[in-house]
């Protein structure tokens, strides 16, 4: 099961079980935060391998059901957005903790082997070192983040206290094809391919450990072959970060005739910086980013540009 298997990350991963021969059941509620989901998704639909359930992780009891015969559970279903949680802190908390909760009940109730769950950079807020290491200290400084740490903590009293298996991701700012309309590169790009221009919080001097989506899916794929990871916090980042003045510079490249970028306040909740460590997931997983920034960029500018029709 993806939960989540409609959003951007949630819908590769899909895609890549479906192409190594796994039964999928793609558990979505197609919530209106942002539309085209259902796009993402709809290649598979003819797929004897791929089963759609459009319901939501908060139904405890539809959860369950949908679990008889699971294996393996990847959990990517969440509220994202640190914006989002800071105008609307209560449905950051009931999806992303109250949800979560309901993932690991059901599955400790059940059969389920294993679960790879998606937790986030954004746990440790700014007061840490670079590269940083799982071992840092965390302290979040949106409802976003802090969501994200408090799943993580019952991750981990449930894998002490029922015996699940269970891995933690935590994703650096994951980018690539069907990412998410307010996220900043696909914004970037759909304003400087309209011949309008960038609009960057801040002074654009922000950095971020950008990490190519499918690098984050043989990050979830290897978690699930691998049993060196159980129990394991780990980072999956690319392991190098840019500015966000060098990504609107990167993308004018691409689209010389676009205006300068305009420059508007700080937005609360947003770190200063990231940059990963991912020593851990190497050595753990036998993982590494095979993605540069630049290749990565490229291949998501190609696919805005042939996918308009996207919302």
């Amino acid at each position: 099961m993806v939960t989540g298997g409609a959003g951007f990350i949630g819908s590769h991963l899909v895609d890549r079980l479906l192409s190594e021969g796994h039964q999928v059941i793609c558990f979505e509620n197609l919530d209106d935060y942002y539309s085209g989901k259902e796009k993402n998704i709809e290649h598979n639909l003819g797929d004897s391998g791929f089963e759609f359930h459009e319901k939501s992780i908060l139904d405890y009891d539809v959860l369950r059901s949908s679990l008889d015969g699971v294996d393996v559970v990847f959990h990517e279903a969440a509220q994202p957005g640190v914006r989002v949680s800071i105008r609307d802190p209560f449905k950051t908390h009931s999806t992303n903790v109250d949800g979560t909760l309901n993932v690991l009940l059901a599955s400790s109730d059940s059969d389920v082997k294993k679960i790879i769950y998606a937790s986030s950079s954004s746990v440790y807020g700014n007061d840490v070192t670079r590269p940083t290491r799982e071992n840092c200290g965390t302290r979040p400084i949106s409802p976003y983040g802090v969501s994200k740490l408090v799943t993580e903590h019952y991750c981990r009293v449930f894998g002490e206290l029922y015996g699940l298996k269970i891995v933690t991701l935590r994703y650096f700012t994951v980018f690539g094809p069907r990412q998410r309309p307010d996220m900043a590169i696909r914004k970037f790009v759909h304003l400087m391919s309209s011949g309008k221009p960038a609009r960057i919080f801040g002074n654009g001097e922000q950095t971020r450990d950008f990490t190519y989506i499918s690098d984050i899916v043989d990050a979830n794929m290897l978690a699930m072959k691998s049993n060196g990871a159980d129990g394991e916090v780990l980072n999956i980042g690319g392991g190098s970060s840019v500015s966000v003045n060098e990504v609107v510079s990167r993308i004018g490249e691409y689209f010389p005739d676009s205006p300068p970028p305009v420059y508007q306040g700080i937005q609360e909740g947003d770190v200063d910086h990231t940059l990963s460590d991912n020593s851990k997931a190497r050595e753990l997983l036998g993982w590494k980013p095979k993605t540069s920034f630049d290749e990565g960029l490229k291949k998501s500018i190609d696919w805005f540009l042939s996918n308009a029709h996207y919302p």
